[in-house]
């Protein structure tokens, strides 16, 4: 043990605490206490959307109703029966069981993205027209 300073075995920093002097009411160190603490919730929450976002929603679910909202939902026969076309090829191109819930969702995000094809639908419905002279 020889060679070793006095107290080596103790806190580390505590040497150093004692050489800063008058610097160490600028030392951030205590500043940071109470961040840290956020950091590291925040940092729990980031890592919990990280493995949300890597678990895809069909994995890390209870069912196929868990996280959403019920809505109403009244389709005209014509597209019942192209939703059910939709429904049989899409669990032919995947090989398994497609949910309905999840097509359904699948197809409304779809036409969240692309607005102009949905307004090419309603405008077919008459959305647009006036009967103004």
């Amino acid at each position: 043990m020889t060679g070793m300073k006095e107290g080596a075995g103790e806190d580390p920093f505590a040497e150093d605490d004692d050489s800063t002097g008058p610097e160490t009411s600028q030392d951030p160190e205590p500043a940071r206490s109470e961040p840290v603490i956020e950091s590291q919730e925040e940092r729990y929450s980031r890592e919990r959307r990280q493995a949300q976002i890597q678990i895809p929603y069909k994995f890390r679910r209870d069912g196929v109703q868990d996280g959403r909202d019920r809505v109403p939902l009244f389709l005209q026969p014509e597209t019942k029966r192209a939703e059910r076309d939709a429904l049989r090829e899409l669990e032919e191109r995947f090989g398994g069981n497609v949910s309905l819930t999840d097509l359904r969702e699948a197809l409304v995000k779809s036409g969240l993205q692309n607005m102009d094809k949905v307004q090419r639908q309603l405008e077919e419905w008459g959305y647009g027209m006036t009967f103004d002279d």
